[in-house]
């Protein structure tokens, strides 16, 4: 399977999905005009990936600044496939990087944080 790299945009997060070595990574602000248009072509390579990869493990790097409603519900998508591959076996690791004076982002971070139940998750500060 082929990693991903997609460039920031505007609206849309850089996305780095390194899959030979499970390091995969969202940066940046998502607002994008259509969710679906963006995100699903990524659900569909991380589930592709989750189903036949020999990698033990993953690492999975959120640093957003900003993200809409709909954005949220695509996180979450990721975030229960995360989850589902924990609980079949697989060694995983989410890293919400958040900055230090972003309390909304730090909240968010922990929300999600909570729904996992297999994977590992750390609630990371960056310096300004």
């Amino acid at each position: 399977m082929n990693n991903i790299e997609i460039p920031a945009t505007n609206r849309t997060p850089a996305v780095s999905f390194d899959l030979e070595v499970g390091h995969l990574r969202i940066k940046g602000e998502s607002y994008p005009e259509d969710v679906t248009t963006f995100y699903y072509p990524l659900f569909d390579a991380l589930k592709a990936w989750l189903g036949e990869t020999k990698t033990p493990s993953c690492q999975f790097d959120f640093e957003l600044i900003y993200f809409n409603s709909s954005s949220a519900k695509a996180i979450m998508i990721m975030m229960e496939m995360l989850d589902a591959a924990a609980a079949n076996g697989m060694d995983v690791v989410v890293n919400w990087f958040h900055d230090a004076e972003d309390e909304t982002m730090e909240e968010l971070g922990e929300e999600f944080g909570e729904d996992l139940i297999h994977a590992k998750f750390n609630l990371e500060k960056l310096s300004t």
